[in-house]
């Protein structure tokens, strides 16, 4: 193919998919780019010295990418996508910034000249931050509750189960609002909703740097208390109960009078058994008349 012929195949290219169309040398110097690469804030045309393709990746993914050049380059053909993000703006050697970060994914096919001997290949930069961010979505709905926006009981377990493959010991805590039953019989939906909503919201509040709150199912919540003694884990819940009584004070004789009761269990055996602990000692709890944090087989008062 003439140089003619490449730079009309070029802007055809550029013009009808948007994708960024590279020529790169033997070693990997990019020696032609479309024009459209000055969204990456790279300008081919000014630079003094031609740039490395490894040189658009952002840094910790620079080796992936110069791996899978070097291997089409040297002849060991590399089928599909190399996906890697771009730190698209001027300052891409020192910028940080999340928003100047897109994923482009990158295919690269080898070229020869007329003698046969390999002469650099030809690459193609497709945007791929649409369908990241799509993914990036589609998991944080997965691992989240909709209603309190806290990691839901999938996450949560997730989490256990990494500690117990380290070994567990941590102390979890099952919290429930107590009469959750009865408040959504006499005030509905969505006062009950307003009340679960506060108290997520409250929870993570109380919450210790380290601690991980999660919202189990429609009334009860989790938290992982890493780091924190038996002893220590009883104190906080015990704090988180008091002070739930007192915000929650009702202002006339009318108002429900909201209290919360937590179970306590140690991570450890595996996941459900972990949970069976800390839900039984909610239940003994809640059984005492509620507003009380309990461990199976021993409870206090708070």
């Amino acid at each position: 193919m003439s140089d003619v012929e490449g730079h009309v195949l070029h802007g055809l290219l550029e013009e009808t998919s948007g994708d960024i169309v590279i020529r790169l040398d033997r070693q990997g110097f990019i020696i032609h780019a479309s024009a459209n690469i000055a969204e990456l804030g790279l300008d081919t045309s000014a630079a003094l010295l031609l740039p490395h393709i490894t040189d658009l990746a952002e840094r910790d993914h620079a080796a992936f990418l110069g791996e899978h050049v070097g291997a089409v380059l040297a002849g060991r053909v590399q089928t599909g996508w190399a996906e890697f993000p771009v730190i698209a703006c001027a300052n891409r050697d020192t910028c940080r910034e999340a928003q100047c970060q897109r994923w482009y994914a990158l295919s690269l096919r080898p070229m020869s000249d007329s003698t046969g001997t390999p002469d650099g290949a030809l690459c193609l930069m497709r945007s791929v931050q649409r369908l990241r961010s799509l993914e990036g979505e589609l998991h944080n709905r997965a691992v989240t509750d909709p209603l309190t926006g806290l990691a839901n009981r999938q996450a949560f377990c997730a989490s256990l189960r990494r500690h117990l493959a380290r070994g567990g010991g941590q102390m979890v805590a099952v919290f429930a609002v107590d009469g959750m039953r009865a408040l959504l019989l006499r005030y509905g939906q969505r006062t009950a909703d307003e009340v679960l909503w506060g108290f997520a919201k409250f929870l993570e509040t109380m919450a210790l740097p380290g601690h991980e709150v999660a919202q189990l199912d429609g009334e009860r919540f989790g938290v992982l208390l890493p780091e924190m003694t038996s002893r220590g884990a009883r104190e906080w819940a015990e704090d988180v109960v008091t002070t739930f009584a007192g915000l929650t004070a009702p202002a006339s004789a009318k108002a429900p009078q909201l209290t919360a009761s937590a179970g306590l269990a140690r991570v450890e055996c595996t996941v459900d058994w972990t949970l069976r602990e800390a839900e039984l000692g909610l239940v003994l709890a809640r059984a005492g008349g509620g507003r009380q944090v309990a461990v199976a087989g021993y409870r206090r008062a708070a």
